[in-house]
């Protein structure tokens, strides 16, 4: 069953009067019902204790809603008031029909009692600023990106092994050249192709980590304090961001606050004087063994449970956080290497603690600062609103999209999972999506990053098999709830195993190897985002749903847009909905505007289209 026959809300604007109302206010709140319903209650929590709150039904228009009847369904408005009582409220719609009684969660509707795990939240904390939200990621692996004239003037270090820029990568994990081998791109490499970011329609610049480490992806840090060398050291960084910032973009660090390198001075340190104050940086062991990450003795991990640690590292102005986010970088905040086991370790877990410190931190020297963090599992209970803003959505976005266009003959590999990723239908990774929508709560979902591959993962392109399957993926990327990160590469079409072998080079020399039909969809795809306010702030609701066609509407006041895509060849599709004329804002192959009739044409194979309605 869709969307369309059931009871629907989802924390968007289109049901909520305020994202983020004060502590102690009072928000009006929206559902929409289909059929015969008698009542509707909200059922929050205040200090803990259930409370119900009676909705009324909304004639006409809301105070807020262009029209609430625009997609033409015969749905029944109800609105009610929410008093926000603690600093995240959390609240879910009981619906009552005669005899039948009916919860309304983040995770759909529910004939029989659930728990509160997926109830809809409200934070009174200050949401991800405008431009990240708004804004499309670049993610870029300095090494392979590109060389600028000055990197042939450097020296290889000793733990470097040198590679021609058209040498294939080394990926194997058990090949000690893996970490080592050395292309020599540079941060005055990147400021020489931002026309090519532009041409994409990219505005946020993120670079994996530039401090100094002995290995090719630098998460080894041997100090915070100054830029690696290799990449033209701090005044190629200071142009960088410069650059970037005279273009009205924005650019973000990575930072490796779960551990640093074993050549790390703060580790040097520990290691050489057992009294110095950085020992307790650290956890060693009686031994004089240590804890690190995932067992990789070169990744010592950091105890964020020490007071001298956290001051060094990420409370205060002065602190590595704080550093980069002044002049002459003025970053524009963090992506958090590791975040879900940054300041985690048996027992102790001051996590949320460091988050908001980070956060705390960073919105000192910069108001509108985003940090992110990695988690690539459950982080629903990391993004409740004072920490990270959002995460890099895996589990909500990279998996389920993966798993309903993984090509049936795919090498490609990921995260080190024990079998090949699973290949689902579209019912099935439509739960999915709804499940971790319903966990991470609209507003954190939105705030998050849509990844199709990092420098972490295989490549889209080895995943799914064909342009034409990259080509939804892309879509899927662009138009479903949060902001889209592409990672450098992608829209070119490169491939890669896993994600060692992603990090081939950008092939600069080679335009003939370029896919431009692919970076043609990805900068039609910016452009589509950047014009329709739903496709950046709008809700989610499912249309139509079945193994091989997902349609869905992303819903805004301003205005709603209608998406179809579709993983193999599939006929037309009539919809149960009337959207008068709909003007195509994408579209992979050569659509007409929708009909008011809403019957989307068919496709001979995996095909992708966007409607504003």
């Amino acid at each position: 069953m869709t969307d369309l026959a059931q009871p629907h809300h989802d924390g968007s604007p289109l049901y909520l009067d305020d994202e983020a109302p004060t502590l102690g206010a009072t928000v009006r709140v929206r559902c929409r019902t289909a059929g015969d319903v008698d009542a509707v209650w909200i059922r929050t929590t205040e200090d803990a204790e259930p409370t119900f709150h009676s909705c009324s039904k909304v004639e006409g228009l809301a105070d807020n809603i262009r029209n609430p009847r625009s997609t033409g369904d015969s749905s029944t408005w109800w609105e009610g008031e929410l008093p926000v009582r603690n600093p995240v409220a959390h609240y879910r719609f009981l619906i009552v029909s005669g005899e039948t009684q009916t919860w309304l969660t983040g995770a759909g509707v529910w004939e029989y009692d659930v728990p509160d795990a997926f109830d809809f939240r409200l934070s009174t904390y200050a949401p991800a600023p405008d431009w990240a939200r708004d804004g499309v990621v670049y993610q870029i692996f300095p090494d392979r990106f590109a060389r600028s004239g000055g990197a042939d003037d450097r020296a290889t270090p000793a733990w470097a092994t040198p590679a021609e820029w058209d040498d294939p990568v080394v990926f194997d994990g058990a090949d000690p050249l893996t970490p080592t081998q050395l292309y020599g791109g540079d941060l005055d490499g990147v400021t020489d192709h931002l026309d090519h970011l532009a041409a994409v329609g990219a505005d946020i610049v993120y670079t994996t980590p530039v401090f100094p480490g002995e290995s090719n992806h630098r998460y080894n840090a041997s100090t915070f304090e100054a830029v690696d060398p290799l990449l033209g050291g701090d005044e190629a960084y200071a142009r960088l961001a410069g650059a970037v910032h005279q273009r009205g973009w924005r650019i973000l660090g990575d930072l490796t606050t779960n551990h640093t390198g074993d050549t790390h001075e703060w580790f040097t340190r520990a290691v050489a004087n057992s009294d110095a104050p950085e020992r307790d940086y650290y956890f060693f062991h009686d031994d004089g063994s240590y804890e690190s990450w995932m067992g990789h003795h070169t990744l010592p991990k950091v105890n964020h449970a020490d007071p001298g640690l956290r001051a060094a590292f990420v409370d205060g102005p002065d602190s590595i956080v704080g550093r980069w986010l002044r002049p002459p970088y003025s970053l524009d905040g963090w992506r958090i290497d590791v975040a879900n086991m940054t300041g985690r370790l048996g027992a102790v877990d001051v996590n949320h603690d460091v988050a908001r410190a980070v956060r705390r931190t960073a919105e000192s020297l910069c108001p509108d600062a985003w940090v992110i963090g990695e988690h690539n599992h459950d982080a629903s209970t990391d993004v409740d609103g004072d920490g990270w803003h959002g995460v890099m959505n895996y589990s909500g976005f990279s998996w389920p999209v993966w798993e309903w266009l993984r090509s049936p003959d795919s090498p490609a590999r990921s995260f080190g999972t024990p079998v090949p990723v699973a290949r689902r239908t579209g019912p099935q990774v439509v739960a999915t999506m709804r499940l971790w929508m319903g966990r991470l709560g609209f507003r954190a979902l939105a705030s998050s990053w849509n990844i199709l591959g990092s420098h972490d993962s295989a490549r889209i392109r080895t995943m799914v098999g064909s342009a034409a399957a990259h080509h939804v993926a892309a879509g899927l990327q662009f138009t479903l709830p949060g902001v889209p990160m592409i990672f450098a590469g992608d829209e070119l079409g490169l491939e890669g195993i896993i994600g060692e072998d992603s990090r081939r080079p950008m092939p600069w020399a080679d335009a003939d190897s370029w896919d431009r039909s692919t970076l043609d969809v990805y900068s039609a795809l910016a452009a589509a985002r950047r014009e329709s306010v739903a496709l950046r702030r709008g809700g989610l609701r499912w249309v139509h749903v079945s193994d091989d066609v997902l349609v869905y509407m992303r819903e805004h006041p301003e205005g709603s847009v209608l998406v179809c895509a579709r993983r193999a060849a599939s006929p037309d599709l009539a919809l149960p909905l009337a959207v008068g004329d709909g003007r195509t804002l994408f579209s992979t192959h050569d659509l007409p505007p929708l009909a008011a009739d809403a019957v989307l044409p068919a496709s001979t194979g995996p095909a992708f289209a966007v409607w504003a309605v």
